[in-house]
């Protein structure tokens, strides 16, 4: 089921007002079933294999909290955990070359083709960061199945995120929430912005990004150097605009997801750069991954840091996919950051006479380029693809890339660059902001109207350029 469209928008809003109608006891029980039917409608052996990855985690977590024998039993929850997602995700890439080494006749990625593992990749996360939380006395382990099974399947952010906390979730759903007219207002005005991200913007940058990279041979109908300046715009609209939707639907039900995106492009350093892009999976190989190989190995000293470091991002490099240009991705930012750790000292004391604005500015300008640069390893098909690329640029020509209509690409352009520049305001110039804010949610009939009027002419282009729907970039992880 496509979450931009009319009907799976439609069925949400309807499913919102049903879910105020219900008794606080029942409204978890059909958010579950309102997800499991979701998830079911890409495949009900995906949806049976998920019911069976929730049992095991449930009781996995249930037998951790007063066993003696913890150790044992958090291995083998990991292990379960990272053995399932290496089977649905990273067969072809790992367990396939192996058996063609031992001259085995098998094909380990027949059970991804049966399954289809949508979500799997976060939902591992999840289970892994419950069950560790669990083991570490962070929280108590959930003891409603129900409760939990909602943690792994909640339907607004089962595909594509963001990764949530169980002691985050869990919580809030023992509280009853009263149907609030002001905070459904601002869920579906949020649901609104997402669509608008995500359909008129993402997806028309689409035709511009796929449509160089499907054409890498042609050399006279698109600019690659645009296209490498697209590249994070793209990618952010794509996935910010689903987290909206995501975050405005769990808002219309009372559910707070965790922070996803913090204006990342307002970033100086890559480092700040990844506390402000795809938060929540940053911080989970943070906590889960960076800190506890740290802590494993701290008597290393200043060693310790940086083979903690490069082991955190080159993993998660490969958790967005079985490849070496993604392995590359995060082996990249490694270095990006390692530099700037080892050489703030130094850095500091270089820029520190330069003025403010321009030493800001200058850092976001850099952060920015070395982004979508390394972004070509992120959308290249392979290894070989990105050094053509690299190595055929001075000869691309054209201006409106991939075959884009230019109309269509300046109009794309002035909606991104009018994000953009909010997004500096509410950054540099709050007072501004908050100014433009108030004047804009007025309670007078002038104000009510245009704000209207805005809505409908966004609802309007969502569904004039809802006709060719592009699947969502995270959606494949």
């Amino acid at each position: 089921m496509n979450i931009t469209s009319l009907y799976f928008i439609l069925s949400s809003v309807l499913a919102v007002f049903l879910y105020y109608l219900l008794n606080h006891r029942f409204r978890v029980l059909f958010l579950a079933i309102l997800s499991c039917g979701f998830i079911g409608s890409y495949s009900i052996n995906l949806l049976a294999y998920v019911l069976a990855y929730v049992l095991f985690n449930y009781f996995i977590g249930l037998k951790i909290k007063d066993s003696g024998k913890k150790k044992f039993l958090i291995t083998l929850g990991i292990v379960v955990n990272l053995t399932q997602l290496i089977l649905l995700k990273y067969a072809t890439f790992t367990i396939n070359p192996l058996f063609n080494l031992l001259s085995i006749q098998a094909d380990a990625s027949v059970l991804a083709r049966i399954i289809i593992p949508v979500g799997v990749s976060f939902f591992t996360l999840q289970g892994i960061g419950y069950l560790v939380n669990v083991k570490m006395g962070w929280e108590e382990p959930e003891r409603n199945f129900l409760h939990f099974l909602l943690y792994i399947v909640f339907y607004p952010r089962f595909l594509s995120g963001p990764i949530d906390r169980s002691n985050h979730f869990l919580p809030q759903l023992k509280e009853s929430k009263a149907f609030s007219e002001e905070s459904i207002t601002k869920a579906f005005r949020l649901i609104l912005f997402g669509l608008f991200k995500k359909v008129a913007i993402a997806d028309q940058l689409a035709f511009a990004v796929n449509g160089a990279y499907a054409n890498l041979e042609s050399t006279g109908e698109y600019t690659f150097w645009i296209v490498l300046l697209l590249q994070p715009l793209y990618l952010y609209f794509d996935f910010s605009g689903y987290t909206d939707i995501a975050f405005g639907i769990a808002r219309a039900f009372g559910i707070e997801l965790r922070p996803n995106f913090n204006r990342p492009f307002m970033s100086q350093n890559m480092t700040e750069f990844w506390k402000r892009f795809h938060i929540s999976l940053s911080s989970w190989f943070h906590d889960y991954v960076f800190m506890r190989t740290f802590f494993r190995i701290r008597k290393w000293g200043k060693n310790a840091t940086t083979y903690a470091l490069f082991i955190t991002w080159v993993l998660f490099g490969i958790w967005h996919g079985a490849g070496w240009t993604f392995m590359l991705l995060g082996f990249l930012q490694a270095i990006a950051i390692y530099y700037e750790f080892s050489t703030k000292r130094w850095r500091v004391r270089v820029f520190a006479k330069m003025p403010e604005g321009l030493r800001t500015w200058m850092g976001r300008v850099c952060t920015y380029v070395f982004y979508a640069i390394s972004l070509t390893f992120f959308f290249a098909p392979d290894v070989q693809s990105v050094f053509a690329i690299f190595s055929r640029i001075p000869e691309f020509s054209g201006f409106a890339p991939g075959g884009m209509n230019t109309g269509i690409f300046y109009l794309v352009m002035i909606f991104a660059l009018i994000i953009l520049v909010l997004e500096v305001f509410r950054e540099d110039f709050t007072g501004l902001y908050e100014r433009i804010e108030t004047a804009w949610f007025r309670t007078t009939v002038f104000n009510r109207v245009l704000r209207w009027a805005f809505y409908l002419v966004a609802i309007a282009l969502v569904i004039v350029f809802n006709n060719e729907v592009q699947e969502f970039i995270y959606f494949q992880f």
